[in-house]
């Protein structure tokens, strides 16, 4: 990792590799669209859970670096809220409240940290979810992971304001305790009359387990990151996926090996098989949104998404 001065408007990517996200050649596309003819993108790369230093120092240059404007943070949302909270000048309620942070804007001299995934999830699911699920059905959710995407999922899922359109149950499962009862604090926050398992899962096997209590008409979740920047499932080619199911692969590049298992029972279990690209888009332009202070409608909005699905077809 090598922080330099930036010489032109610059806006960052966080994460672990990159270099491989199509964002990298897919922004340029954007910002001609959206009038941000100056402003390039730099990607950062830090290893997954690096040491507290390793985070304060990106987010002091991004502080001090007048040309660097802001950044999207995948991956290390957790590990860098809690080693940099405190170089922040304003950290808005849903960082607080989830003790991550997906975006770095400035605004007014002012260092801002956001934490956009809650909606950017919730706009996804809308997508694809449909109206009633939980109420016709009286399905329930299983996510494996306990990061900040989990977090934000669960917290869409269960919002008071769904009223009982929400899962009968929640099942969640990571393989750190530490993570598991960081969420079990914040959902306690949010809504306490849906009960929620947290499983602790070093193994494949334990997923695997876990699913075989779903119920039928379920939600099915691979907020882990295995698939993307670290090959593998989090469930073994041995899981049985709960009948008539949604599958949620957050990931939309990598190796993808949990939509490879899911897109293998799709037919005989009637699921339906989501890749994470339409959240992949709401996550960018969210964040986009609030570091250059854009309004991004729903026309626009829609440019950019065709934008992106030209630029990914062309890219096969």
């Amino acid at each position: 990792m090598k922080l330099e001065k930036a010489t032109q408007p610059t806006f960052y990517f966080i994460g672990v590799t990159t270099s491989k996200s199509s964002i990298m050649k897919l922004f340029p596309l954007w910002a001609e669209a959206l009038g941000l003819h100056d402003v390039v993108i730099k990607g950062i790369d830090i290893d997954i859970h690096e040491d507290p230093e390793v985070y304060r120092n990106v987010v002091q240059f991004l502080k001090d670096d007048e040309l660097s404007l802001g950044a999207l943070v995948t991956t290390h949302k957790i590990d860098l809220y809690n080693a940099a909270k405190n170089l922040f000048d304003e950290l808005d309620p849903y960082a607080e409240l989830f003790g991550e942070l997906s975006c770095i804007s400035k605004r007014d001299g002012k260092l801002i940290g956001h934490a956009k995934d809650h909606i950017s999830s919730g706009l996804s699911m809308q997508s694809f979810i449909p109206d009633d699920f939980w109420e016709e059905y009286s399905g329930e959710a299983f996510i494996m992971g306990a990061g900040g995407s989990a977090i934000a999922i669960a917290s869409n899922l269960l919002e008071k304001n769904n009223g009982e359109n929400v899962p009968s149950k929640l099942h969640v499962t990571n393989r750190s305790q530490p993570r598991l009862a960081s969420m079990e604090r914040i959902m306690k926050s949010i809504r306490d009359d849906i009960p929620i398992d947290y499983n602790l899962a070093t193994e494949s096997t334990s997923n695997d387990l876990v699913m075989e209590n779903v119920k039928p008409y379920s939600l099915i979740v691979n907020a882990t990151g295995l698939g993307k920047d670290r090959p593998g499932s989090p469930l073994t080619n041995n899981a049985d996926f709960p009948v008539g199911s949604l599958v949620w692969e957050l990931n939309y590049r990598g190796d993808l090996l949990f939509m490879q298992q899911a897109n293998s029972q799709r037919d005989t279990k009637n699921l339906h098989v989501e890749d994470g690209w339409i959240y992949f888009i709401h996550g960018w332009t969210q964040v986009i949104s609030e570091v250059f202070n854009l309004t991004i409608d729903s026309e626009i909005f829609n440019n950019l998404e065709k934008i992106a699905t030209e630029f990914n077809t062309v890219k096969k």
